[in-house]
């Protein structure tokens, strides 16, 4: 095979950032190092440009749910499920990001989260990803505790090896980021298109379930993802109760923890803690709940993911870097910590010798960072250059 060669560039490397070229053969990293290639390289090798430009490992993404609104963009509007995944894998590999866990949930009161559209999503991903991809694909399932008939399909998954990872989500009034008296029902109403008497009514249900949870089922799927070598999450933890709890599941990871309190004790429980990009870029939590700014400056957050918005996470690894974060430390958050937390840190999240050849070639314009080129397996899916130059 061709050899790819990238040449010049800022290269963020796990522990700082040097002036270097890297070289891929057969999807890998094989060397990187300054001036490896600075004259032409052999006939049919690629060659990238890179001088002025910063070259950061692809990033990866374990918690996103965009997929979900691509697909039905508004309440009851479903779009071919084929057709959503092709296009908007077209936008991730703009948007830097080379593998990404499509965050599907098994719950209620949220868009696309009935049993049988979150299988055929599954389905299609996975036949996709089979006969071509842009990048690489995964399945983040998160699994709403009260959703009482989704434990068996969310255990054949597993089985299946459909899943890369799974959370546990508890939605619901009084708790996580709906403590406030009425903000699960607004939430409801926003989402899902209905008045105040229907919010109501699905209230009433979902605390009925909650009566119903069988704690010890719950425990026995997470023993068998964790025999299975599945990492495991939970979500909106606001305590160390909470924090606690989520341990004895078997959690690994921390989402959207609620406030500095409960990250900085999950932090020193062992666990890694996910902040959202959209929080950094905004400057605060939509909701209220902890900045994820204050958490990182704190040491109390090891990773990003985009949530809801791919395009922040890029963004939201420059952002830091402008704030005072050392790019290397900013971008590893992005791309190498999550790779560890769902246990592929071998293979990806990282530029070094051995590891596949995931890389992106940014440049700053309006202290915005622009993908003008993103490698996967040592072949380019994505260029973009401005029409005026």
């Amino acid at each position: 095979m061709s050899r790819l060669i990238v040449r010049g560039g800022r290269v963020v490397l796990p522990h700082k950032v040097v002036e270097a070229d890297i070289i891929a053969e057969n999807g890998l990293i094989t060397a990187i190092g300054f001036e490896l290639a600075r004259e032409a390289g052999e006939p049919g090798d690629r060659i990238v440009e890179a001088d002025g430009k910063w070259v950061l490992p692809g990033l990866v993404d374990i918690h996103c749910d965009a997929i979900e609104k691509e697909t039905e963009p508004r309440p009851n509007t479903l779009f071919p499920m084929t057709m959503a995944f092709l296009q908007f894998e077209k936008k991730l590999a703009g948007h830097g990001i080379t593998t990404m866990l499509h965050s599907l949930s098994l719950g209620v009161g949220l868009s696309l989260r009935g049993e049988h559209l979150v299988k055929e999503m599954i389905d299609v991903i996975r036949s996709c990803r089979e006969e071509r991809a842009m990048i690489r694909h995964g399945i983040h399932l998160r699994y709403e505790v009260s959703h009482l008939t989704g434990m068996a399909l969310a255990r054949k998954l597993i089985e299946e090896g459909a899943i890369n990872y799974l959370s546990l989500m508890d939605h619901a009034p009084g708790i996580g980021q709906y403590r406030k008296p009425g903000a699960f029902q607004r939430y409801v109403m926003k989402n899902q298109g209905v008045g105040l008497d229907e919010a109501g009514r699905i209230v009433e249900e979902l605390e009925e379930r909650r009566r119903l949870i069988n704690w010890g089922k719950l425990r026995a799927l997470t023993d068998f993802a964790g025999e299975r070598g599945i990492a495991i999450a939970s979500h909106d933890d606001d305590s160390k109760e909470s924090v606690e709890r989520s341990l004895a599941f078997h959690s690994s990871v921390t989402e959207f923890p609620l406030d500095l309190d409960t990250a900085q004790y999950a932090r020193r429980r062992e666990m890694s803690v996910c902040v959202g990009a959209p929080n950094i870029v905004r400057g605060g939590s939509h909701d209220g709940n902890l900045r994820a700014i204050d958490a990182i400056r704190s040491g109390a957050a090891d990773l990003i993911c985009s949530d809801y918005h791919p395009a922040s996470l890029l963004q939201a690894v420059f952002d830091l870097g402008r704030q005072g974060v050392p790019l290397e430390k900013a971008t590893a958050m992005a791309s190498l910590n999550p790779a560890r937390a769902i246990g592929r840190a071998g293979e990806i999240g990282s530029l070094e010798p051995g590891k596949a050849a995931d890389l992106i070639v940014v440049r700053e314009w309006r202290d915005c960072p622009l993908v003008k080129t993103t490698v996967v397996g040592g072949s380019v899916v994505h260029e973009s250059r401005d029409y005026h130059t």
